[in-house]
């Protein structure tokens, strides 16, 4: 066992069944600050099963998952995010009837609360904080668009940038190129690239294109448990990967 103290999240021994089935299996996962990890596999290798412990949504059966040396592993998922960990899901949860900088403007973290919602302030800094965040999304020009005007690629960034707001330490993304356009997608892979100069990052990914175009090292998932580790070329030229992925 390692002492974990150089990680930003150690999952160690993570297991966990749905009706007899190992979804995850003894899986040991370890990621560096800064780093953007992509998780690979294919389907029903338990890629989201993985976010989904991380996030706390899905309870562990075996096993420990720290983050920054604190064990998360029981608590909810509220606790989870105010730690530091954002998630963001396959399909885009954004208000579609609200305006883009509205829906960045709520997801500030200090109007959860409802006392926090009541004293709410647009103050100068709030109007600041939500345009630096829309830059960086591609969206400064369309603050004051609604958001279900927006192609399908800027709903995802614009979910993105909502998870960006929170300023998390770790920021958990699943399948976010899918349906984008080749243009979009070039874009989101410079974004990411932003993204890690101040935190990390998991992608989970089907195209492999993207994923050489992002990642420091990639974990390929197979049955719940880790088949290969390393960077995109070693994975690739790995026969088990081969094996797995042709095989399917």
């Amino acid at each position: 066992m390692s002492s974990n103290t150089d990680f930003l999240l150690a999952l160690e021994g993570v297991g966990v069944s749905f009706d007899g089935f190992k979804a995850v299996n003894e899986l040991n996962l370890y990621i560096d600050k800064g780093e953007l990890r992509a998780i690979i596999g294919p389907n029903g290798a338990g890629k989201t099963t993985v976010l989904d412990l991380i996030c706390g949504r899905t309870k562990v059966s075996e096993g420990s998952i720290k983050f920054k040396n604190q064990e998360i592993t029981g608590r909810k998922e509220q606790e989870i995010v105010r730690l530091g960990i954002g998630r963001k899901f396959q399909t885009p949860t954004i208000y579609e009837d609200l305006t883009v900088f509205e829906n960045l403007e709520l997801s500030l973290p200090r109007g959860r609360n409802v006392v926090g919602a009541l004293f709410w302030k647009r103050t100068e800094e709030v109007i600041e904080r939500v345009r630096q965040i829309a830059a960086m999304i591609f969206l400064e020009e369309r603050l004051d668009r609604s958001a279900e005007t927006l192609s399908h690629g800027q709903k995802q960034w614009l979910e993105i940038g909502m998870l960006l707001i929170q300023d998390p330490e770790l920021l958990m993304l699943d399948e976010p190129v899918a349906g984008m356009s080749v243009s979009e997608r070039a874009k989101t892979a410079d974004l990411l690239k932003e993204i890690i100069k101040n935190r990390s990052v998991i992608v989970i990914e089907h195209d492999m294109k993207f994923v050489e175009s992002i990642a420091h090292r990639v974990t390929v998932l197979h049955q719940g448990k880790v088949l290969a580790e390393g960077d995109m070329h070693s994975v690739q030229s790995n026969p088990k990967v081969k094996e797995v992925y042709l095989g399917h």
